[in-house]
């Protein structure tokens, strides 16, 4: 263990009354109370401290011996003194409470589960079945290429995304998304949560509107409110938001056209015409998140919104749903306008992602394993889906609509029922599913419920006390 830095404890002054080596005594008594010096820690030689404090040997030796007598200090010939510290040092406790900041306030503000950290597990929305990972394959692709010398990308090159990566994501944009999507307009972040926090700074000012689909995603929500930003919920209907709702003067509308968070509905051809009309007539800027795009099983797959745009829609996707989010990789496809501004604010802001993750996620696009990947994974995705929907059903009291593509689909109340109630009978079960109200500001209550690792045993369980719950709660109110 290093010897600890005298400097940072304790600064003897001779013009103090107080001895020299009393000083020091009472210096280090004092970080020993406070938790500064723990059990163990070993302080320089006398030599060594003497020539720090610039004090003499003897002075070191006289406090130090003090600190022995006290039996807080073990001193041996050619070993470093060392620190006996009670179990249990006492830390002392500001007396007074900073202040957050208006930002900080609502930063801090957990508006996913209204200060409730909800613990995150089996049949949770958004989370993939991490037994799917390829594990193998993302090992040899990050062992291949963290070999690789990346000159200035290892420093702040291109901070907005390795070029090789960019590129790949164009074509797949461009292939799969049906996108005229340039690398030069594509920005690599550290997640889709980033990205939105980036875009309502950089697009909005504290007051102004964002709008958002009711329901709708919660992340979106704490980053336009993080920002400061009003938020005016819009209703979804079964087309997507409903355009003319939207208030005139919102500066972004964000969307989940793809797969609607969390109803899972997807937005048809004529309202993404009549949003991208309504966006170029009052000059707003389309927030298009291409949530869960990758798995879509039944119906004809219609192009990103984006692909309809002409400079008014910034588009939002990631890796998480394919591989993980704690890999911390997602990308946005900006109009020309937009591209430098926000490579800026990106830089300023920190929100980067690493370099050999985003590497390792190139080679696997470009060597056609992502590819495989995805489709092994949305195989199995599909049939827990639908053998998920199909077992709940039959409930009495629940709306369900099957999904058609995703990793969860929603359950919603025909009347007003205590979710927690329900979400404590199902946690003790070992689920750990999202209400559906805090997404909602109507009131619509119900459940979002993840099925990426909804196992047969597992459906049948949840079923059961779903089941259980919910007619005991239809029995306290009468119906």
């Amino acid at each position: 263990m290093k010897p600890v830095l005298l400097t940072t404890l304790t600064r003897p002054d001779s013009g103090e009354a107080e001895p020299l080596p009393l000083q020091i005594r009472r210096d280090l008594l004092a970080a020993i109370r406070e938790g500064k010096l723990i059990h163990g820690a070993k302080l320089p030689s006398s030599r060594a401290a003497a020539e720090v404090l610039q004090v003499s040997r003897t002075t070191i030796n006289t406090a130090y011996d003090l600190l022995r007598a006290e039996g807080v200090l073990t001193v041996r010939p050619g070993a470093a003194p060392a620190v006996v510290a009670p179990a249990n040092p006492r830390r002392p406790k500001m007396t007074t409470r900073l202040p957050l900041s208006d930002r900080g306030g609502r930063l801090s503000t957990d508006l996913r589960r209204s200060g409730d950290s909800r613990k995150k597990g089996v049949m949770s929305p958004g989370i993939p079945d991490e037994a799917l990972f390829p594990r193998s394959e993302w090992a040899t692709a990050l062992r291949r290429v963290s070999r690789r010398l990346q000159g200035g990308m290892s420093g702040y090159d291109m901070h907005y995304g390795l070029p090789e990566l960019r590129q790949i994501l164009a074509e797949r944009l461009t292939a799969d998304r049906g996108l005229r999507a340039d690398p030069e307009r594509i920005l690599v972040t550290c997640g889709t949560q980033a990205s939105l926090a980036m875009l309502a700074q950089v697009m909005a000012d504290p007051g102004d509107i964002a709008a958002m689909e009711d329901p709708g995603y919660l992340g979106a929500r704490a980053a336009f409110s993080g920002a400061g930003l009003a938020i005016a919920p819009v209703p979804v209907d079964d087309e997507g938001i409903c355009a003319e709702l939207i208030p005139d003067a919102a500066r972004i509308v964000y969307v989940t056209p793809s797969n609607q968070y969390p109803l899972g509905i997807r937005m048809s051809l004529q309202r993404r015409m009549t949003l991208l009309e309504r966006a170029r007539r009052h000059n707003t800027l389309i927030i298009e998140d291409d949530y869960d795009s990758e798995f879509h099983w039944r119906g004809r797959e219609i192009a990103a919104l984006a692909g309809y745009g002409s400079g008014e829609v910034a588009y939002l996707g990631s890796a998480a749903k394919v591989l993980m989010p704690a890999l911390r990789i997602a990308w946005l496809l900006l109009p020309d306008w937009l591209v430098e501004p926000a490579r800026m604010a990106q830089r300023n802001l920190g929100i980067l992602a690493n370099i050999h993750a985003q590497a390792a996620l190139a080679d696997l696009m470009r060597t056609g394993r992502y590819r495989a990947h995805l489709r092994r994974i949305s195989r199995a995705y599909e049939e827990r889906g639908h053998a998920l929907a199909e077992a709940l059903c039959s409930i009495p009291g629940l709306t369900i609509r099957p999904p058609d593509g995703g990793v969860q689909l929603a359950l919603q109340f025909h009347e007003k029922r205590d979710e927690a109630a329900i979400l404590a009978a199902l946690a003790a079960g070992g689920f750990h599913p999202a209400p559906l109200s805090p997404c909602s500001s109507t009131g619509q209550t119900g459940f979002i419920v993840g099925f990426a690792n909804a196992t047969p045993d597992r459906i049948a369980r949840f079923r059961e006390i779903l089941n259980r719950e919910t007619g005991a709660a239809r029995r306290a109110c009468g119906s």
